[in-house]
């Protein structure tokens, strides 16, 4: 019976992060400025970066191992942080939020320029968290 309610809930997750879209905005700048840009603005909002995911050296570096046939990115870091206000908060409402944790936003530079974005959240509780990505990403464009 747990096995069944343990695969259950890993569909149910991997359906919810599947649904879930992005928001991106072109970056007036170099990879690296828009890298400082979130890097410093994340910072800025007190909170701590947990990781930071070079996806794009990744995909570089592993493209010949797995058969890639193109470039996706130039460059591609994904910066990973908690709130633990936000994060309370949301957690207190549906504990299931656990799976939104830690947040990101992401800077990649493809053959149209660098951009930054950030998950858009479903309606509810990850509104504000949603909304503090969202002030992340304006300052980062400023």
């Amino acid at each position: 019976m747990f096995k069944n309610l343990f695969l259950a809930t890993l569909c149910a997750f991997g359906i919810q992060a599947h649904a879930q879209d992005v928001v991106t905005y072109p970056f007036d700048g170099e990879f690296e400025d828009a890298t400082f840009a979130v890097e410093n603005a994340i910072v800025g909002q007190g909170l701590n970066i947990d990781y930071v995911s070079h996806v794009g050296d990744m995909l570089n570096r592993t493209a010949a191992d797995v058969g890639g046939t193109r470039q996706i990115f130039v460059a591609a870091d994904a910066y990973l942080f908690c709130s633990a206000v936000l994060s309370r908060k949301v957690m207190e409402a549906d504990p299931l939020n656990l799976v939104n944790c830690p947040y990101s936003i992401f800077a990649f530079e493809d053959a149209e320029g660098v951009h930054v974005g950030h998950r858009i959240y479903p309606d509810g509780p990850m509104k504000e968290v949603q909304a503090l990505l969202n002030d992340i990403v304006q300052e980062v464009l400023e």
